[in-house]
């Protein structure tokens, strides 16, 4: 019998436009349920599929640090996601919950 070859699904091989990471990110904002590790780890999947190195770089940090803060096992200080998001190229806006 002839085996199977599984490999690991990664998000990071299917975001290739802004577009698509905002939208990816979108959707982890709306499955969060207040879990901010869960959205450090989607951002660091927009992080990989943009170039790790590089992302360090434009939010002004080391990469080590960079993927400990975007590992999801920990909740990043709001000055590392909002530096995060910048180097991503995308923005952070709000609106009104419905009731």
């Amino acid at each position: 019998m002839k085996k199977t070859k599984i490999t690991r699904y990664d998000i990071a091989e299917h975001l290739r436009t802004q577009e698509e990471m905002a939208a990816y990110l979108e959707a982890c904002l709306e499955d969060a349920n207040g879990d901010a590790a869960f959205i450090a780890k989607a951002l660091g999947d927009i992080a990989r599929a943009k170039g790790m190195s590089q992302v360090a770089r434009d939010a002004g940090l080391s990469r080590e640090s960079l993927y400990k803060a975007l590992s999801g096992e920990r909740s990043p200080g709001f000055d590392t996601i909002l530096k995060v998001m910048a180097a991503l190229g995308l923005k952070l806006h709000a609106e009104a919950a419905p009731n």
